[in-house]
């Protein structure tokens, strides 16, 4: 996942402690992923960012989130009548990205035309 993989870069690009990395997930997620977080850090108080990378990943990198996000994206057809075009080919490309973190932009556009 991408996210897990930029916090990782960070956390070692400057050498950064666990708690420093963790105690900003409280303002970076929003919406689902907040309440989520929410409920298992109250649960089980503060972790280790190992012990949140396999929870992120349990919960947001598996084979029914992969379906939902592939489901999403080939339902979506874009329509001039009821959608702006920037904000649904966003959220596509952000399906695609999600879905395959290497392909090129040239190929994320391609498949979304």
């Amino acid at each position: 996942m991408e996210f897990i993989r930029g916090i990782d870069m960070i956390k070692e690009d400057f050498q950064l402690p666990d708690r420093l990395v963790t105690a900003r997930f409280n303002t970076l997620f929003t919406g689902s992923p907040h309440r989520w977080y929410m409920k298992l850090r109250q649960a089980h108080g503060h972790q280790r960012w190992t012990w949140w990378k396999t929870q992120i990943i349990n919960k947001w990198a598996n084979d029914a989130r992969r379906f939902k996000v592939e489901t999403a994206f080939e339902s979506s057809k874009f329509n001039a009548d009821k959608d702006k075009a920037l904000p649904w080919f966003c959220q596509q490309k952000d399906r695609l990205t999600a879905l395959y973190p290497d392909m090129s932009e040239l190929m994320i556009h391609r498949k979304i035309l």
